[in-house]
């Protein structure tokens, strides 16, 4: 069974949150001057468990969900992921169960992950410069660690791989051309995401986006690039292939390319509150439906009224005064 929203998007996707919890902090997104070591996390009895993140996407797999994407803060610190990876991947209507990371615990985690039944991951990776990438993970955490990931991940069969590069102008936007040469020929898929003004800690303005206009035609200038259609309808990137014959890499141009109207997108946090769109303010508190006495068919019939009911756009909408409002962070939802 499948349900639309009121712009007519079909629910396909949930993006579950396994923990709030990074061991980075990128300024676009977990800035250190404020999730510090004062910062009060989530306790481990807030989140939800194994078993209701199991029962949750086997309901939303009723309402036509195909893909589950963990993610976090940074999930691999999630103890035991593997066992959920385990129970998820049992669940026969389940198309897709891919995962999002830093790549800092993946070269150790790779070949568990597989063997539980993961498909692919994506790498977050803004640098090949050493210099570059220590500043914006704020860590000083080094980047050998995050290739020595991709490489695990790669032998264990998690492919295609995809890494996520959030451009930011004057941070490292020198890196573009970069990036594409190094994964060219790899079978790894880069993708240039925009940088978005996502949560309300960040400090966002226009100036620092660089837009997909403009990493593609960086790109172009070294390698013609042939745009390709999409692999299924609310792909949030747009497809590129090299006309060489070098692979293909992908643009998210949530800002000066909005696609909203594509999104069928949910997002789990790591607290059980759903929210209907990476922008949004406002969850619905799943976790108090599954510790009560609530049936599937009850949790089912709740989710079908937010989805009927959803009617984001964020993205299409922004202006001066919507980048003000008070958003979800990404560190909960997982971007």
């Amino acid at each position: 069974m499948s349900v639309v929203d009121t712009l007519d998007r079909p629910l396909r996707d949930l993006r579950v949150s396994v923990t709030d919890r990074c061991n980075f902090r990128c300024p676009y997104c977990m800035p250190k001057e404020i999730y510090g070591r004062k910062w009060a996390f989530l306790p481990r009895n807030e989140l939800l468990t194994f078993e209701e993140i199991s029962r949750l996407v086997r309901i939303f797999v009723t309402l036509g969900v195909e893909k589950v994407r963990l993610t976090g803060g940074e999930p691999l610190l999630r103890q035991d992921l593997e066992q959920l990876v385990r129970m998820l991947a049992s669940i026969e209507a389940l198309q897709d169960l891919t995962l999002t990371t830093n790549g800092s615990l993946l070269a150790s985690r790779a070949e568990r992950l597989k063997e539980a039944g993961l498909k692919r991951v994506t790498v977050s990776l803004d640098s090949l410069d050493e210099t570059t990438f220590m500043a914006m993970n704020d860590v000083k955490f080094p980047l050998a660690q995050v290739l020595e990931g991709i490489e695990a991940a790669t032998k264990a069969g998690l492919m295609p791989i995809k890494i996520n590069m959030v451009v930011k102008r004057g941070v490292n936007n020198q890196d573009i051309v970069p990036m594409a040469r190094y994964f060219r020929h790899s079978g790894h898929i880069v993708r240039f995401i925009e940088y978005m003004d996502v949560g309300h800690t960040n400090d966002w303005c226009w100036e620092e986006v660089v837009s997909a206009q403009e990493m593609i035609d960086q790109i172009a200038a070294h390698w013609p690039l042939e745009r390709i259609a999409s692999h299924y309808p609310g792909e949030v990137a747009t497809r590129y292939r090299y006309g060489d014959g070098g692979g293909e890499i992908g643009i998210i141009a949530s800002v000066t390319q909005p696609f909203c109207r594509g999104c069928t997108r949910a997002r789990l946090a790591a607290d059980g509150q759903l929210y209907t769109c990476l922008f949004g303010n406002r969850g619905h508190d799943l976790r108090r439906l599954l510790r009560s006495d609530c049936s599937d068919a009850d949790i089912a019939a709740f989710l079908k009224l937010i989805w009927w009911r959803r009617n984001d756009r964020y993205s299409e909408l922004r202006s001066a005064e919507t980048v003000a409002f008070d958003k979800v962070e990404m560190s909960r939802i997982g971007g």
